[in-house]
């Protein structure tokens, strides 16, 4: 028969204290809510937008600066968000889309930015997270852009063309890929399914590893661990959430050809929802343009940055489809729209182009 353990003189003061400082911290949060409930009343009489990554920001960065520890600044900041997340959901809950199905890389990031409160959408593909956003089913959207080992996301490039969402926040996350199974090991392995990018960040450990296996594309990470859990000769390759979602073993942990693999999530919105994020003093604005098809035109375009000291961060070409061998440009540079040097820098290059779009200005994800 089991017993159960003696408690201690020394600990049971300590967790006394404890159970006091729980019952305060709980009625100080209930009062912190009815505040914020009073806030959402009045931005609801104003119309003013509910949701403010900037004021999010401010806030954890204030008290992140007061902390005077033990606990640690980046934890500080997660309990904060919560904190923060939770109080929004009572002022208005933010419906936003994400990839689906549960368990994906994109819902881990939209956790990241908004906080467990918010009312999720999952969508089919990135198509589906920019419609849900445009009409209006999701007030926000959350998408893949670029990834530090395959590079961009051209789906989402090609989407931000024809769509009135702008960006207004991004997520850099560290992807740590895991093969997910039934059985708790490699034999009898037929096929691996994952999202095409997942695919390409793991093949050198699954030509290694599972040289005979298929590999097949399927539109989200979550999507190949979903169908993983249907079939024992079939595993995906998806994240640890996904794993405790469909009652996975993960045969084996971080897959991924590139230890340092991140990926970088646009937060996007249509500007009435919520307009350009004022500056943070360390922010991206991202542009897509085309030029005329002419001799030194590419070039061209890089001069307005260089004569008014603006970086460019990222310079990426795809085809505009239209059969004149014609491409748009997309560009990353550093800082905000509102600064005089990046604005200059902005209004010489659009003169210079056939087609010129802001795609967001917005605070660097850390």
């Amino acid at each position: 028969m089991s017993q159960t353990p003696i408690q201690s003189d020394a600990l049971a003061p300590l967790r006394v204290q404890i159970d006091s400082l729980d019952a305060q911290l709980l009625q100080l949060l209930n009062q912190r809510a009815r505040v914020a409930e009073q806030v959402g009343e009045i931005k609801r009489a104003e119309g003013s937008p509910f949701f403010r990554p900037d004021r999010v920001a401010q806030v954890i960065q204030k008290i992140t600066s007061a902390n005077p520890g033990p606990l640690h600044n980046e934890h500080v900041a997660a309990i904060w968000r919560e904190i923060m997340s939770a109080c929004l959901a009572l002022e208005a809950p933010q419906r936003v889309a994400v990839l689906g199905p549960q368990g994906t890389f994109c819902e881990q990031a939209a956790v990241e930015f908004f906080g467990s409160a918010a009312n999720l959408i999952y969508c089919a593909n990135f198509d589906e997270v920019f419609h849900a956003t445009a009409a209006g089913t999701a007030q926000y959207g959350v998408v893949g852009m670029e990834n530090s080992t395959e590079g961009v996301v051209a789906r989402s490039l090609d989407l931000f063309l024809r769509s009135p969402v702008h960006v207004v926040g991004e997520v850099s996350l560290l992807v740590r890929h895991n093969l997910l199974r039934l059985a708790n090991g490699l034999d009898g392995i037929e096929v691996v399914m994952a999202h095409p990018q997942a695919l390409a960040q793991c093949q050198g450990w699954l030509t290694q590893h599972l040289p005979h296996a298929e590999r097949r594309a399927v539109s989200s990470n979550a999507e190949g661990a979903r169908l993983a859990a249907t079939n024992p000769a079939w595993a995906g390759i998806a994240s640890e959430r996904a794993a405790s979602q469909f009652g996975l073993h993960i045969v084996h942990h971080a897959i991924q050809d590139e230890a340092y693999n991140r990926t970088r999530f646009a937060v996007i919105c249509l500007p009435q929802t919520l307009a350009t994020p004022p500056a943070s003093g360390r922010d991206c604005t991202s542009l897509v343009v085309s030029v005329p098809n002419r001799p030194g035109a590419v070039h061209d375009l890089l001069v307005p940055l260089k004569a008014n000291g603006v970086s460019m961060t990222r310079f990426e070409s795809r085809p505009a489809k239209s059969g004149q061998w014609e491409y748009y440009f997309y560009i990353d540079i550093e800082g905000h729209v509102s600064q005089p040097h990046v604005a200059a820098a902005l209004n010489e290059l659009q003169q210079l182009c056939a087609f010129y779009k802001v795609l967001g200005s917005y605070p660097v994800s850390e």
